[in-house]
């Protein structure tokens, strides 16, 4: 069945019909909303380098969905089975390498190898056994694009619920980075919490940061922010201390590019010390994410792969020089917050709490959904 997200009721990003994938591309936000066409897995793991994409549930749909619109090409190129698998599996590993730190992309990428290893099973076939393959792939892919939109929103609501008690406009949250529709399939993660408290009438005023050095919070929250409706404010990273104490701050929600099995979690440099300044004045700090954000492989934080972005990034802003010359550059994209600061985890199965942190992992969590 053919599937589509286009809505145009609803800020998207990803925008795909069986057989066509299109992007918004981010890099170009607020100033132009455009739209590029994605013909194969290569494209789509340049778009994901060059975070014309970016966040990580829409990073691992855009693979997905990437190479579910190259597949009828390569069906008609296999000879056989063998053919088919191994032009698959080369191109799961060039959308592998294009993101290191993001888990949502790896599990994505192994969900495929898993059907791929159950079509290893039966010997080299014919033309017939590649096109069921093909169709069960593209249908996978597909129904990662509806789920996402559906986890989203169970979270959104799952973290509205941490506040219903609430009088209306009443409450003031905080965000860092983008974790709406713009880095999602729709509605988004931490601020589908945010959305979600403004759709119940709760919310009264929501923070962004800017998120230096790329400036997701200035460029894509804001725009989302400012696109629904929302009452909010921009402020620089460097602020957000001197908010709380000014402030009242009901909560700091931020996203995940990685859970790890203490509750250790990375995610958009910044938000670490946004923790740190939370926890200082009291204000609760939680994480919005999928269980596809959880890596359960990962025992603690000091076990994440943390990428470094180009120095560029850090010393020019739409292409224009700001930094001295033959300054030296150090770019970490993410930086991991200790689950000790993390007043909860909310995902689409409900709230990890505080004291799951400190008694269990996060792995009990996942395996107890899992079991149901």
């Amino acid at each position: 069945m053919t599937q589509t997200t286009q809505n145009s009721n609803r800020l998207e990003a990803i925008r795909y019909r069986r057989g066509q994938l299109s992007l918004l591309d981010q890099l170009k936000l607020p100033h132009t909303t455009e739209f590029f066409n994605v013909h194969n897995a290569d494209e789509g793991a340049q778009a994901i380098e060059t975070m014309k994409v970016r966040g990580a549930p829409a990073i691992a749909v855009t693979a997905a969905l990437s190479l579910a619109v190259e597949i009828p090409v390569l069906v008609t190129k296999a000879s056989n089975l063998s053919d088919f698998l191994q032009s698959i599996e080369s191109r799961l590993n060039r959308l592998a390498a294009s993101r290191p730190t993001a888990v949502n992309l790896f599990q994505a990428i192994g969900e495929f190898k898993k059907i791929l290893a159950a079509a290893q099973t039966s010997s080299t076939g014919n033309k017939e056994k590649v096109e069921l393959l093909a169709k069960e792939l593209i249908g996978h892919a597909e129904g990662m694009l509806e789920k996402d939109l559906a986890d989203n929103r169970a979270i959104g609501s799952h973290g509205a619920d941490l506040f219903k008690q609430a009088q209306p406009k009443s409450l003031r949250i905080l965000t860092h980075c983008n974790t709406g529709s713009l880095a999602t399939v729709g509605y988004g993660t931490a601020l589908g919490v945010i959305r979600a408290l403004h759709e119940r009438g709760q919310l009264v005023h929501a923070y962004a940061t800017e998120t230096r050095p790329y400036n997701q919070g200035a460029r894509l929250t804001a725009f989302e922010l400012v696109y629904e409706k929302i009452p909010a404010t921009l402020v620089t990273d460097s602020m957000v201390s001197f908010l709380m104490a000014k402030e009242k701050i009901d909560a700091v929600v931020v996203g995940a590019d990685r859970v790890v099995s203490n509750g250790d979690t990375a995610n958009k440099i910044g938000t670490y010390q946004l923790a740190i300044a939370a926890k200082h004045h009291n204000v609760p700090f939680y994480v919005a994410a999928p269980l596809t954000s959880i890596d359960t492989k990962l025992s603690s934080g000091r076990d994440i792969h943390i990428e470094e972005r180009p120095a560029q990034e850090l010393t020019h802003v739409f292409g224009q020089r700001l930094a001295a010359e033959g300054i030296g550059v150090w770019n970490p994209s993410f930086d991991v917050t200790p689950a000790e600061l993390i007043s909860g985890i909310i995902t689409e199965h409900g709230v990890i709490s505080p004291n799951a942190l400190r008694t269990i992992d996060v792995r009990s969590f996942v395996e107890g959904v899992l079991r149901k």
